[in-house]
């Protein structure tokens, strides 16, 4: 029996999303829950997927066979076979080690499964390295969404070991559902309604909500289209009005000079600036390249924590006592220049005091700070090499858009296998 998986390769919102250039406002009304590691994360969507009644939309960078992996698949057929319509959105190079068996299943069940720019590997090594789909997005029904880091694997929970990761996700319940539920509707290829409240691009994505009212969410998103800087203006737009704190918890680091400058001249204002990197990470050249960038960050006051118990995944900011983002977005060339990623703006004092406690706990006990190292010639060497490097990484990488394998196609393949 043919298994019909479709193969998605394109970094494009489909035609009717891309006419009308997705853009989402501040909603207020939210009810917005920090969770922390699989621990806190799994349970949560999983109940979440099992009362599903009409629809469940996923979209994940990873999916292992695991206990994790295994667990997803199950409730994804059960959903199926009761009538739910099941749409999974899976990445071709972090889904790439899946069993045609594992996926045959899926599909013999009536889960949609979507393989965004799969390739077989040459020699052993795969070629589809760039341009990653790398958000972590669950709607269900509409009415209950999930959006954060954390992917569909075992090695986001304790117990998996030393390489266990340390992540962040949220839930969130209101009407920023309805633009999540839009929006990974949109990007799965479904046709979507047009709605009411469709907006002109503001020129500045990141600005702060008009209200001061707390549970306003906004989502945000990075393709290469229409909106290639909307995670990074977020990022510079919140640091240039920051009054008294700043926290930015990022795995991967390693951002521009107009990131690096606001970060810095947030420090010089007065403003409390601490970014907790990785001190054990899962690639060591993510930890190479961001201590390229600590001395000129520590000559201007920003603190620096290395979290040392385990490989730091997160990618979580806050900002003075309401603003906070959560999401798929590193500070790196890749995602910020490259992959499809997804966050949310959240302006909510309880939930950013929520996220402070949480990343101050984990400076205080689990990491080391970096010493200030007050040496003019060397912060502006490794200045500069990162300036070239961070270029290089951000530019080069995107000429592989010009090869045939990057090329837009949405094309269902049926195939009695798959081998990706």
């Amino acid at each position: 029996m043919n298994v019909a998986v479709e193969h998605i390769a394109t970094d494009q919102p489909p035609d009717d999303a891309k006419a009308r250039d997705l853009d989402y406002g501040w909603q207020s009304g939210n009810h917005v829950e920090l969770l922390e590691n699989g621990e806190a994360y799994f349970p949560k969507v999983f109940e979440a997927m099992r009362a599903a009644q009409r629809e469940i939309l996923l979209e994940t960078f990873i999916l292992f066979e695991d206990k994790v992996g295994f667990e997803l698949k199950g409730i994804l057929i059960e959903a199926a076979q009761r009538g739910v319509k099941v749409v999974a959105s899976l990445d071709g190079f972090g889904c790439g080690e899946l069993s045609a068996a594992f996926l045959r299943e899926l599909a013999q069940a009536g889960v949609a499964v979507q393989m965004f720019d799969p390739a077989s590997k040459v020699l052993g090594i795969r070629t589809n390295w760039f341009r990653r789909l790398h958000r972590k997005i669950v709607v269900v029904d509409a009415a209950v969404a999930f959006i954060g880091g954390i992917n569909f694997s075992a090695d986001h929970l304790g117990d998996f070991g030393p390489e266990a990761k340390q992540d962040y996700a949220v839930q969130i319940v209101g009407p920023a559902v309805a633009d999540l539920h839009h929006f990974a509707l949109a990007q799965s290829g479904r046709q979507v309604r047009a709605r009411r409240g469709w907006r002109r691009r503001p020129q500045r994505p990141g600005l702060s909500a008009t209200s001061n009212e707390d549970g306003l969410v906004r989502l945000i998103y990075r393709d290469n289209v229409q909106h290639r800087d909307d995670i990074e203006e977020a990022y510079i737009d919140a640091l240039s009005k920051a009054r008294t704190r700043a926290v930015i918890a990022n795995a991967y680091f390693f951002p521009g000079y107009r990131l690096l400058r606001e970060i810095r001249n947030a420090a010089r204002r007065g403003v409390q600036v601490q970014l907790i990197m990785q001190g054990q990470p899962d690639v060591l050249l993510a930890k190479l390249a961001a201590r390229m960038l600590y001395d000129y960050l520590l000559k201007d006051g920003v603190v620096i924590h290395e979290y040392c118990q385990r490989p730091l995944h997160g990618k979580v900011a806050l900002v003075d006592d309401d603003w906070s983002t959560v999401g798929s977005s590193n500070l790196d060339p890749l995602s910020l220049a490259l992959n499809l990623e997804a966050n949310v703006l959240i302006r909510d004092r309880a939930f950013n005091q929520q996220l402070y406690a949480s990343l101050e706990a984990l400076a205080r006990d689990h990491c080391q700070t970096m010493p200030e190292k007050r040496k003019p010639r060397l912060w502006l060497w490794r200045l500069t090499v990162g300036f070239l490097v961070f270029h290089v990484m951000r530019h080069f990488p995107a000429l592989t858009g010009w090869l045939p394998a990057h090329k837009p196609r949405l094309k269902p393949i049926e195939s009695p296998a798959h081998d990706v």
